[in-house]
C-alpha cells in the first residue's frame, strides 16, 4: 500500500469533512458558508487555525473550546473521520482517478444531507443538485456520461410516479422532492439493477426505526429517509460484485 498517498487522501477527506460541518451548521439557517469565520457557539470567539485542524484539534482540546471550555459535540470529528474514510475507501476500490474523487465527493455530500435531514427534516437543493451533477459527470469515458444521465432520468421519473401513487393512496405527501433527486443520483452512480437494489435495501433498513416509532406511540412519525438512502447506496456501491452475483442468481 502506498502509505504517503493514502495519508494525503485521508487528510484531504478530513479537510472536506471539516467543511461539511460548516455546511451542516449553516445551510439550514440560510447563513453564508464563507463569512464570518468559524467561532465558538458559546463564547463567539473566532477559532484559530491551529484549533481547527480536523480530528486532531478536537482530541488535543479534549472536546472543549480552547477559550470558554464549553464541550464541543463529537459530531464534528466524527464527520471529519467519515469524510476521510470515504475518500480513502472509494479511491482504494476504484483507483486514483478523477471519477473516484468525484464519487467520493458525492458520498460526502450525501453524508451532509443525511445529517441535515436527521436534524431539520430538509435537504438543501444546492447540495442535492451538486451531488446529482457529480454523480452524472464522474465517468471514465464520454459514452458513460450519456448512460449516467439516462439512468438519472429513469430513476427521477420512476420515483416521481411512485410519489404520486403513494400520495394518492395514503392521502398525504408520501415522499419529498429531495428523495426524488437522490434517487436520480443513485441511478446515475449505480445503474439500474444496483440502483433498484439500493432503493429496496433503503426501505428494509428504514423498517425497524419506523416500527420503533410506532411502538413508542407516535401517531404521525416523521422518519428522515435520506440517511437510509445514503447508507443503502454506500453498501451496494462497496459490495457491488456480491449484489450483482445475487441478482444474477435470482434471475438465472
Amino acid at each position: 500500500m502506498n502509505w504517503p498517498l493514502y495519508t494525503l487522501l485521508f487528510a484531504l477527506g478530513a479537510s472536506i469533512g471539516s467543511f461539511l460541518n460548516v455546511l451542516i451548521h449553516r445551510l439550514p439557517k440560510n447563513q453564508s458558508i464563507i463569512r464570518p469565520p468559524s467561532s465558538c457557539p458559546s463564547c463567539h470567539t473566532t477559532i484559530r487555525w491551529y484549533h481547527n485542524i480536523p480530528i486532531f484539534s478536537w482530541l488535543l482540546l479534549h472536546g472543549r473550546c480552547a477559550y470558554c471550555h464549553t464541550p464541543i459535540s463529537a459530531r464534528y470529528p466524527l464527520i471529519e473521520l467519515l469524510g476521510a474514510s470515504v475518500m480513502v475507501l472509494v479511491v482504494a476500490k476504484m483507483g486514483i482517478t478523477p471519477a473516484a474523487v468525484g464519487i467520493a465527493l458525492v458520498f460526502m455530500l450525501l453524508l451532509a444531507m443525511s445529517m441535515i435531514d436527521a436534524r431539520y427534516h430538509m435537504a438543501p437543493d444546492s447540495l442535492n443538485l451538486l451531488a446529482l451533477t457529480l454523480a452524472i459527470v464522474s465517468v471514465y469515458s464520454w459514452p458513460m456520461l450519456a448512460e449516467h444521465a439516462r439512468n438519472a432520468l429513469l430513476f427521477a421519473g420512476g420515483f416521481s410516479l411512485l410519489r404520486f401513487y403513494l400520495s394518492y393512496a395514503v392521502k398525504k405527501e408520501a415522499m419529498g422532492e429531495a428523495d426524488i433527486m437522490i434517487a436520480a443520483t443513485i441511478g446515475a452512480l449505480l445503474g439500474v439493477p444496483l440502483g433498484m437494489t439500493a432503493i429496496f435495501l433503503s426501505a428494509v433498513l428504514a423498517l425497524p426505526p419506523m416500527y420503533w416509532q410506532r411502538f413508542q406511540g407516535e401517531k404521525n412519525p416523521v422518519l428522515p429517509y435520506i440517511p437510509f438512502l445514503t447508507l443503502a447506496m454506500w453498501i451496494v456501491f462497496f459490495f457491488d460484485s456480491w449484489f450483482m452475483n445475487l441478482i444474477g442468481t435470482l434471475y438465472a
